[in-house]
C-alpha cells in the first residue's frame, strides 16, 4: 500500500452511536483530533432510547451518558449533530468533506438551554425520539412528558448532549403561519432565530471510520401484524420508552391508546426477519434477548400481568444470555410459545392474536392489551448514498460489505475507511462497542506509520455563515 506523501491526520467518524462514540474517544484520547458526524440533535444513537441493557438490567442511561458527556467535553473531538455528509472526495490521508448542517432555527453558540422557550411552546407534537407514541392527553402533563420533549421546539431527550434545543419546522405555528413566536419572546437571550437556513463546513481529514447504525423494519410493511394501524400494537423501541423512566409515561406501564395498565402483553419474535419470501431472511440477533428483558422488566412493574413471546427458536449466543433466558422462563414466569403468528387484530378494548403452538400442533388465540413486534434491523437511511460518495460496496440489503468478514471484518476495500458497530450488520452493545475500540485501534496504526502529532487546527474550512 502507498503511504501518502502528506497525511491528514485528523479522523472523520459517521455516527454519534455507541459505536462511533467510542471510537472517538478512543482516538481523541490519543492525542489526535476526531470530526464526528451524526444527524440527530445530539449523539447517543438508539442506546439513548434503551431503558436496561441485557443480561444485567443495568441502566443504559448510567452506561452511556458518562461517554455522551464526555465526548460533548473533549478538547480533541469536534461535533457535527444535526448534520449530514453531503460529499467526500480525495483518498486515504486526504479527504476533502463537506457537511450540511440543518437549520434549527436557534442560534447554538449563544443558547443556554435554560428550557424557557419549549416550556412555554403551545404547540404539543408526537415525538419521533419516543417511536411517534400516541398518548392520551391526561397522560401529556409536563412532568410526564419531560422538559424539551413533546413540543414543536425540543431537545432530544433530557440527557442529550448538546442539550440545544431545535424547531420542528412542519409543526411551528410561526414557521407555518407566521403567527405564534411565543419562543423568541422568552427567551432571555435571544437565540431564536426564525430565518436560519442550513449551513456547510469542509472539513480535511486523512482516515474515516462508518459507524452509521441500523434502524429498525417497517410496522407498515408487515401486514399480518396490523400494518401499523392497530392501537396498541408497538414495535419494540416504543416498548422501550414506554419502560424508561425518561419515556413518556416516566417508566409507568401504561398501554397508549387509552393509558391502562396492560394486563396481558405479547411479544412477537421474527417479525420481517427470517423471512426470504416476505422480508429479510438474516437473523436480527438481538430480539431473542431483548425481549426477554422487556418482557423481564414489564412483569416488575406489573407484578399481576402475563407475558407471552411467540418464537421460532431462542438464539442465545453470548456471556451469561442463556441464563438470563431462563431467569425470564423461571423466575419472571414468561410464557414462551413456540410458533409463528398468522394475524393481529383489535376486537373492542383487546387485540387478538392468533398464532400456532408448534410443539403442540394446536391453534393459540390470546385477547392481549398490548402487542409488541420485534421487526428486522435494517441499515440506517443514507447508507446507500453514502456508499455512492465513497465508492464502496453495500450488501444486498444494504449493510457495509467488509473487506473480509472473517479475516478483516472493520476494513473496507478502500484503505483509510473502516466500519463498526451496526452498519455492517446486526450486532449487541458489547459488540458495537469492541468494534468501535477495534477500528479506533486500526486507525490509530496508520496515524502511527504517519508520524507525529501535526499542528491539526488548519484542517477545516467554514463555508458557512
Amino acid at each position: 500500500m502507498t503511504e501518502p506523501q502528506n497525511h491528514n491526520k485528523r479522523v472523520l467518524i459517521v455516527g454519534g452511536g455507541i459505536a462511533g462514540m467510542q471510537a472517538a474517544l478512543d482516538i481523541g484520547g490519543s492525542g489526535y483530533e476526531v470530526v464526528l458526524v451524526d444527524r440527530l440533535p445530539s449523539v447517543g444513537g438508539h442506546m439513548h432510547q434503551l431503558s436496561e441493557t441485557f443480561p444485567t438490567l443495568d441502566c443504559a442511561q448510567c452506561i452511556m451518558t458518562p461517554r455522551t458527556v464526555d465526548v460533548g467535553r473533549h478538547e480533541k473531538i469536534k461535533l457535527h449533530t444535526y448534520s449530514e455528509i453531503e460529499e467526500i472526495q480525495g483518498e486515504m490521508g486526504d479527504f476533502r468533506v463537506r457537511i450540511r448542517r440543518k437549520p434549527a432555527y436557534v442560534n447554538w453558540d449563544i443558547c443556554t438551554a435554560c428550557g424557557a422557550c419549549t416550556e412555554k411552546c403551545p404547540t404539543s407534537i408526537q415525538v419521533a425520539f419516543d417511536r411517534d407514541l400516541e398518548l392520551p392527553k391526561t397522560m401529556r402533563s409536563g412532568r410526564v412528558r419531560h422538559e424539551g420533549t413533546g413540543k414543536a421546539i425540543y431537545t432530544l431527550s433530557p440527557q442529550a448532549v448538546p442539550k440545544k434545543p431545535v424547531i420542528d419546522a412542519d409543526h411551528c405555528t410561526y414557521l407555518q403561519s407566521g403567527k405564534c413566536g411565543l419562543c423568541a419572546k422568552v427567551c432571555p437571550v435571544g437565540a431564536i432565530d426564525y430565518e436560519q437556513g442550513p449551513s456547510w463546513s469542509e472539513e480535511r481529514v486523512g482516515t474515516i471510520i462508518l459507524a452509521t447504525g441500523f434502524e429498525l423494519y417497517p410496522l407498515e410493511k408487515l401486514g399480518e401484524y396490523g400494518a401499523g394501524r392497530v392501537a396498541d400494537v408497538i414495535d419494540a423501541l416504543a416498548m422501550e420508552r414506554l419502560l424508561s423512566s425518561s419515556g413518556p409515561t416516566s417508566g409507568v406501564m401504561r398501554r397508549p391508546s387509552d393509558g391502562k395498565e396492560p394486563k396481558e402483553v405479547v411479544w412477537i419474535q421474527c417479525a420481517g426477519s427470517r423471512d426470504p419470501e416476505l422480508a429479510m431472511p438474516y437473523c436480527s440477533k438481538i430480539c431473542c434477548m431483548y425481549s426477554a428483558k422487556q418482557a423481564m422488566l414489564y412483569k416488575h412493574k406489573v407484578h399481576h400481568g402475563q407475558a407471552y413471546i411467540f418464537y421460532i427458536d431462542i438464539r442465545s449466543a453470548g456471556k451469561r444470555y442463556e441464563e438470563f433466558i431462563q431467569r425470564a422462563m423461571e423466575e419472571d414466569d414468561v410464557l414462551y410459545v413456540r410458533g409463528k403468528v398468522s394475524k393481529v387484530f383489535r376486537e373492542g378494548e383487546k387485540v387478538v392474536v392468533w398464532g400456532v403452538d408448534t410443539l403442540t400442533g394446536l391453534p393459540l388465540e390470546v385477547a392481549a392489551d398490548m402487542v409488541v413486534i420485534s421487526p428486522a434491523m435494517v441499515p440506517s437511511e443514507g447508507t446507500q448514498a453514502l456508499a455512492g460518495m465513497l465508492g464502496l460496496k453495500v450488501d444486498e440489503f444494504g449493510w457495509w460489505t467488509e473487506q473480509d468478514g472473517n479475516l478483516a471484518p472493520l476494513e473496507t476495500v478502500r484503505p483509510g475507511i473502516f466500519v463498526a458497530g451496526a452498519g455492517s450488520g446486526p450486532k449487541d452493545i458489547p459488540e458495537a462497542v469492541a468494534q468501535g475500540s477495534g477500528a479506533a485501534g486500526k486507525v490509530l496504526s496508520l496515524l502511527a506509520r504517519w508520524g507525529g502529532h501535526d499542528d491539526q487546527d488548519a484542517g477545516h474550512d467554514e463555508l458557512g455563515r
